[in-house]
């Protein structure tokens, strides 16, 4: 009986056995099915987008660049193919430390559009409200009717913190944070004079972005880092981001350099959401695609983004939140991009949704060449498509 009972117990393990290889081998196969017919619609997009021909002559662009001094990364991306991702230069130019994809650039005023993006996560989630000012969440905040759309929009009027401030900051030797700098607003006195009433007209002003970094975090009880890094970098796998303050040795990143001269931590270099988000244009890549697929916010709330809100001065170039639009002759959105230049970084990121491509190009070697995309553009639209961006577009 026992011997039975052992001789079906191990027909029943090598069925068993036999069953479990044939299963996976039925995934492998499945996998390899799938695997096979991703490769085939990548391999067909690349033709009926004439990939190769793009590749090479965004290629050619590049190397112009590069001689006429580019030192950074650059992504070209367009429906689901990478046609360009490189580095080229120097990290650290002191220690003859070179680029790699892993090493991450200030981004300085292209962080706005993650400032913005929070903002209106806030909003969806019920934790804050585009119409409240900003006395309801700092009350001795000295400026009345500034709500947190005007900022979004950089329709404040407020005066530029920069400024006003430059000669506290230095004098007390003081590295504000945003929290820092909401104080100082409080406590200034005489109160800093204001340029104009609230939604009045657009005026790009780096405080506008300071102040919402400040509001995300006082909804939050966070640090805009933690916020951005628990709600925008880890969702995305963006490993490669973080923000300024987060630095550290075992990160690999860029340092700034301008007029021949690595550029020294700045007394300003704390303050977020105007700038300090560090990235590379991989992640940068992540960004346009959740930007694109509504993964962080929805999509009507991108809509909102990207809709144009500043008309008092005609022509193509526009503002919606945290991203500037340039507009065809209907005056609609044509594309969304942002600009960024910070004590010798300087960088661009620029798209098309419905043509699905991305340019996003970073230096730390301040070059105004990183601006001038439209040969880019061109070739993205096989040459077909006239086009009104302008050959340099310098907006910081």
């Amino acid at each position: 009986m026992f011997a039975r009972l052992c001789l079906g117990l191990m027909v029943f393990s090598a069925l068993f056995a036999c069953d479990n290889s044939n299963l996976e081998r039925d995934l492998e196969k499945a996998r390899l099915a799938d695997s096979l017919h991703v490769v085939q619609q990548l391999d067909s997009i690349k033709l009926a987008i004439s990939a190769d021909k793009k590749s090479l002559g965004i290629r050619e662009i590049l190397e112009n660049k590069v001689r006429k001094g580019f030192n950074g990364s650059a992504l070209v991306y367009q429906s689901g193919v990478v046609l360009m991702d490189t580095v080229i230069g120097l990290a650290n130019f002191e220690e003859k430390i070179e680029l790699t994809k892993e090493t991450s650039f200030q981004l300085a005023s292209l962080s706005k559009t993650f400032t913005a993006i929070s903002v209106l996560k806030l909003e969806e989630e019920g934790r804050l409200s585009l119409d409240l000012t900003v006395k309801e969440y700092f009350p001795k905040f000295p400026y009345e009717g500034v709500t947190i759309r005007s900022l979004l929009s950089h329709r404040s009027g407020l005066p530029y913190y920069e400024y006003t401030f430059d000669k506290k900051s230095r004098e007390e030797k003081a590295f504000p944070d945003n929290q820092l700098l909401m104080k100082w607003f409080e406590e200034a006195s005489p109160k800093p004079k204001v340029f104009n009433l609230p939604d009045h007209y657009f005026s790009y002003n780096n405080t506008n972005y300071a102040i919402l970094a400040a509001i995300v975090e006082k909804v939050t009880e966070a640090d805009f880092a933690h916020f951005l890094k628990e709600k925008i970098f880890k969702p995305l796998d963006m490993s490669h981001s973080s923000f300024v303050t987060e630095l550290n040795d075992s990160l690999p990143r860029t340092f700034g350099y301008q007029y021949g001269r690595r550029i020294p931590f700045d007394v300003y270099d704390n303050i977020a959401g105007d700038k300090g988000v560090y990235s590379t244009s991989g992640d940068l890549l992540k960004w346009y695609k959740a930007l694109k697929t509504g993964k962080i916010i929805s999509k009507a709330s991108l809509r909102e983004v990207y809709t144009p809100r500043s008309f008092e001065f005609p022509g193509l170039r526009n503002y919606g939140y945290g991203f500037r639009l340039w507009l065809n002759d209907k005056q609609q959105t044509d594309y969304v991009y942002h600009t960024g230049w910070w004590k010798g970084y300087n960088s661009i990121m620029f798209f098309d949704l419905r043509e699905d491509f991305v340019i996003i190009i970073l230096s730390n070697k301040y070059n105004k060449d990183v601006y001038r995309i439209k040969d880019i553009i061109d070739v993205l639209h096989n040459g077909q498509r006239s086009t009104t961006v302008e050959e340099n577009i310098l907006d910081e």
